[in-house]
């Protein structure tokens, strides 16, 4: 077995404990930071593949990015954990069952009995090469049209979510910066005098 070899099934073990941790630990916390691990690790066999580009994009933005957001989120949340733990032994056999069918999925593909033959590595690149070239130059080139499409739903999506953070409910306040840059001093301060009193002998 190579180096390359055993890299590979460590960060793909890691990856596997990190993940059945993420769906199995009752702390929320604690399964936020396993799937940064599971990202971490996901990351790592990206490198294993020549894949350095995505690698790097998979840690910058979802591990130190959308994974802390999420941890903050976890952490401020006052989130019941008797409540989100009431159906899960009712939906266990399901979830075993979808888990073991991936397991006959990937055991037929990655042995080769699902197809032809196996799966070929990446060949080899030489120093000067850049997937991140090259993946650039196959999104806007072939898939130009869907890359358009999936921002300007992401466009959609950005716009509709600022509308219904902004709708208007009878019991919320808002603020309206017109009238606050109106009001006059007069309107909200009121000077009140009084007279000095003198203290008394023996108070």
């Amino acid at each position: 077995m190579s180096f390359t070899q055993l890299t590979f099934y460590f960060f793909a073990a890691v990856l596997v404990f990190a993940a059945t941790m993420v769906v199995t630990i009752r702390n929320p916390v604690k399964a936020a930071l396993f799937l940064v691990l599971a990202f971490f690790s996901a990351a790592c066999v990206w490198m294993t593949l020549e894949a350095e580009f995505l690698a790097i994009v998979l840690v910058l933005v979802y591990v130190g990015a959308v994974m802390v957001l999420f941890l903050f989120v976890v952490m401020m949340l006052d989130i019941n954990l008797a409540r989100m733990q009431e159906g899960f032994t009712r939906y266990l056999p399901v979830g075993a069952l979808v888990a073991a069918l991936l397991v006959v999925e990937l055991v037929l593909v990655l042995g080769g009995s699902f197809g032809s033959e196996q799966l070929p590595r990446p060949a080899a690149q030489g120093a000067d090469y850049s997937n991140t070239r090259e993946l650039g130059g196959v999104l806007y080139t072939t898939y130009v049209y869907p890359f358009e499409i999936a921002a300007v739903i992401l466009l959609v999506a950005i716009i509709a979510a600022i509308v219904l953070t902004l709708r208007k409910r009878p019991d919320t306040k808002y603020q309206d910066p017109a009238k606050q840059i109106s009001v006059r001093k007069e309107d909200r301060v009121r000077l009140v005098k009084m007279p000095a009193e003198r203290r008394r002998q023996g108070d």
